[in-house]
């Protein structure tokens, strides 16, 4: 038997549903001074992870031959700790914004002008920018990669997409932002149940919320609270975190080599090498310093080893060559690692052989690391065979 057929829409009647839907969302709380007040505190958010996203990205990637200082020791931790919290605690404030201001999307006719199309096309990548970033970030923190591109160029990538479309829409609404926030934001009616005001002062605490079961993953005296942080500095072998183990590098069968040695070669007056009895029977020194996290996280450790500058005058480099530091792995974007001046020369940077009063587990990476301050985790280079003095 013949299923019957629903009648065709026509197009008259779809544009009448489409001029309709708005209407059909309207609320109290869909106020101009919500949405523009909530639209402030997003784009001071998304500021502050552009600003310290720009800082990760350059220090691991330094344009123009531009070298970081190593002071303050703690800069990247406070950057990129501020980065990963701000990123959280956008979650709840994005979410009320989208709830103030999604029934525009349904706006009849969807533009009136090229002017009106071109200012709808950057909200449209504000919005699908903004989504994204939260989403991969939180997605990153999680170490979880369910998607198919590289994390780091795409998010690096978008995030110019989306400041710039935050910068058009900011220059386009400041007068419309402004004489909405003078207006103040009017108290609940009688029976009503969630008016303005507490709308705005739940996002506000979602927020704030969030970003404290957040931060204890880089502040110390946060710990107790760091709920929702994937990593926390005091948790990991020796009473450090690790992102990458010697399995999963692939070195672990190398470790142990009797036939280990550390080359300082290069533009150097005299080539070393030294086997690990030659290195722990020179002088030894102890930074106390952290290993921070591009995903946030923070952990500080006590490191003994040889100071690298000590290393570089014994081999007769000059005061400012710019070292590689190579891994024993054979494989991988962070295998080596760039070391400038400010850092070579700085006396807490060292090639460390123990840390909190042990020898480096192989996680850690034993035989020897690099480690040295205001420099991401990424560049904290384990598994260290050569010292290469650049000319």
């Amino acid at each position: 038997m013949a299923g019957r057929t629903r009648p065709p829409v026509s197009l008259a009647a779809g544009l009448e549903l489409a001029r309709g839907l708005e209407g059909r969302f309207a609320s109290r709380l869909r106020d101009p001074g919500v949405a523009a007040r909530l639209g402030i505190a997003l784009g001071l958010a998304f500021g502050v992870c552009f600003l310290t996203g720009l800082v990760s990205h350059f220090m691991q990637h330094p344009p123009f031959g531009l070298a970081w200082p190593a002071r303050p020791v703690a800069f990247y931790r406070v950057t990129q700790g501020l980065h990963v919290v701000t990123g959280v605690a956008t979650v709840p404030l994005l979410l009320a914004k989208f709830y103030a201001v999604y029934p525009r999307l349904f706006r009849w006719p969807p533009f009136r002008s090229l002017a009106h199309a071109a200012e709808r096309g950057f909200v449209l990548v504000l919005v699908i920018g903004a989504l994204f970033q939260v989403v991969t970030g939180l997605l990153n923190i999680a170490r979880w990669y369910p998607f198919a591109f590289n994390f780091t160029t795409t998010h690096y990538a978008v995030a110019w997409l989306l400041v710039g479309a935050l910068v058009v829409h900011v220059a386009h609404q400041w007068r419309t932002v402004r004489d909405a926030v003078r207006v103040p934001l009017p108290s609940p009616d009688s029976g009503e149940t969630l008016g303005r005001r507490q709308f705005l002062g739940l996002a506000a605490a979602s927020s704030g919320l969030l970003a404290l079961v957040t931060a204890g993953q880089t502040v110390p005296g946060l710990r107790p609270f760091a709920l929702l942080a994937p990593r926390r500095g005091d948790i990991g072998p020796q009473g450090v975190p690790v992102n990458k183990t010697a399995v999963s590098a692939g070195v672990a069968g190398r470790l142990r080599d009797p036939a280990y040695v550390l080359r300082v070669t290069g533009a150097v007056e005299r080539e070393l090498v030294l086997d690990l009895d030659a290195l722990r029977a020179l002088p030894q020194v102890r930074s106390w310093l952290a290993i921070t996290c591009v995903e946030g996280w923070s952990a500080d450790a006590t490191w003994e080893g040889i100071a690298l500058r000590d290393l570089l005058d014994r081999a007769g480099a000059r005061p400012d060559a710019r070292v590689r530091v190579e891994s024993l792995q054979r494989g991988g974007a962070y295998r080596q690692s760039y070391v400038d001046p400010p850092h070579a020369r700085d006396p807490l940077t060292l090639l460390a052989l123990r840390v909190n009063g042990e020898t480096l587990a192989a996680d850690h990476g034993y035989p020897c690391r690099l480690i040295a301050p205001n420099r991401p985790g990424v560049l904290q280079t384990k598994w260290v065979s050569v010292v290469e003095v650049l000319s």
